[in-house]
């Protein structure tokens, strides 16, 4: 047996193939970037193929021809993304709908207005939103000829992006773990499987759905044919709750927030079922042996993909690590103050509707003082849901960040000075795929729990201590609350 482990990353714009050691130390990746498809305002797609297939071929790139190393793989992924497949052929019926989807939000309101949204959200721990994945099972089945025509044969498969890599990657095994499947509305916290009557509320056939499992342990195995032998599968996680564990975030109470293409955190909450009167999340951390662990979670959509508008769409930089000098090169934002709401407003407002704000601006504005905003926005975004976590009896008492956001010095800063919290980043940043390898390394028998395995897996942190102003902070606020406003 090898002493390696592989873990898959399928992000949203790529998807990535490492290999740590039983130390959590990453000795090397390949990464491929995904397609992004936008056909009308509001959606965006992914093709299925092309997941699979990069995900494959950087699987091959990194191992090469050292499979006969690797005891396990552990595969995390972009949640509540939806992809329908054929049973029979193995191939995708339509391209995969992203979480960051808006099509659903029409149907979402009139189960609203129908008073569904109370029992939903009492069962599921979710909120009715276009991000979660149930709303978009229902949209292929009405909108699409070749799904609902698989659905009536009783050849649809509809999984997330764990459960399709699961099947490809097993040559047939239809399986979720209980991290991803709680992000669908079609999961109630307490219940094993998928539940007939959500699966009825949401016109989703149960049929058509994966089996729900462990989040680590021996779930599955990777056919021979496509790395040369045979590999047991580990550890299936969703990046968010990945990113989590990775963290060592495993008592009640640790809070981390990862700052990727959009903003997340989470909160473990322990065994018992998280309630939210603040419209937070309630989610399942991880399972084993059927025994859950849950978390409370907020979620902005918008984080990492705004400082890629800022390049891409608006041409005000060349590279995301442009911004970090732009902030430092001015004393503030000379009031500029931008909403990030281009896909909607996330928690805790959940309105799919909003639209992005960019306010304050002067002839002195110009690209620092928007970059310096952009990095702004990020802290006041967590800022909203520090406030609704205490609301709900969930106060943080630190906060350790990852992803790629946060290697930005700058903005942790701004963080722990808006915050008024110590901000805790570890070395290695990678921490949603470091959660996925801990969740492989358990399953594979290296260690006897998650708490060891994080134990020795994690490195060391850097802490970032507030240092702000109480003036400058509340003014800060204030601009940015008149901004919403307007959102």
């Amino acid at each position: 047996m090898g002493e390696k482990i592989l873990v898959l990353d399928a992000g949203t714009t790529s998807t990535r193939a490492m290999i740590f050691d039983r130390r959590g130390r990453m000795e090397s990746v390949a990464q491929s970037g995904l397609t992004q498809h936008y056909p009308k305002p509001g959606w965006v797609e992914h093709d299925a193929s092309e997941i699979w297939e990069k995900t494959l071929s950087c699987m091959r790139e990194v191992v090469g021809e050292a499979a006969a190393d690797i005891a396990a793989i552990g595969i995390t992924n972009q949640r509540e993304t939806v992809v329908a497949w054929d049973r029979n052929s193995g191939e995708p019926l339509a391209r995969a709908i992203v979480w960051q989807d808006r099509r659903t939000a029409g149907f979402c309101a009139q189960l609203k207005e129908g008073g569904q949204e109370p029992d939903v959200q009492r069962r599921t721990g979710l909120l009715l939103d276009p991000y979660f994945s149930g709303t978009k099972m229902r949209w292929m089945l009405d909108n699409d000829e070749t799904v609902r025509a698989a659905a009536d044969q009783g050849r649809l498969a509809f999984g997330t992006v764990e459960s399709w890599l699961v099947y490809k990657l097993s040559g047939g095994a239809h399986l979720s773990d209980a991290s991803n499947a709680s992000r669908t509305l079609l999961l109630a916290l307490d219940g094993e499987q998928f539940d007939e009557d959500l699966c009825r509320l949401f016109g989703v056939p149960k049929e058509t759905l994966p089996q729900v499992i462990d989040t680590h342990g021996v779930l599955a195995n990777c056919g021979a044919n496509c790395l040369g032998r045979e590999i047991p599968i580990c550890g299936l996680v969703g990046d968010q709750q990945s990113a989590t564990i990775g963290q060592g975030c495993l008592s009640f109470g640790d809070t981390k927030a990862t700052y990727g293409t959009g903003a997340f955190v989470l909160t473990n909450k322990g065994t018992d079922i998280p309630r939210s009167d603040n419209r937070m999340l309630g989610t399942v951390l991880h399972q084993a042996n059927g025994k859950r662990t849950y978390a409370i979670e907020g979620s902005c959509f918008v984080a990492g993909s705004l400082v890629q508008y800022l390049r891409d769409q608006l041409g005000l930089i060349g590279s995301a690590d442009e911004t970090e000098a732009l902030a430092r090169s001015i004393d503030d934002s000379g009031e500029v103050v931008i909403v990030p709401a281009l896909a909607g407003l996330g928690a805790p407002h959940w309105q799919p509707d909003a639209r992005g704000v960019i306010s304050g601006l002067s002839f002195a504005s110009g690209r620092a003082q928007i970059a310096r905003a952009a990095l702004e926005a990020m802290a006041h975004q967590t800022h909203d849901l520090c406030a609704a976590f205490a609301a709900d009896s969930a106060p943080w008492k630190s906060l350790r960040i990852d992803g790629g956001m946060s290697a930005n010095d700058w903005m942790a800063q701004d963080l722990a000075d808006m915050l008024e919290l110590d901000v805790e980043r570890p070395d290695f940043i990678e921490t949603t795929a470091l959660g996925a390898a801990i969740c492989a390394s358990v399953g594979a028998g290296f260690y006897r729990s998650l708490e060891e395995a994080a134990e020795a897996m994690r490195g060391a942190t850097q802490v970032f201590v507030p240092k702000m102003e109480e003036k400058v902070r509340s003014d800060r606020l204030a601009r940015y609350a008149r901004a919403l406003s307007a959102a």
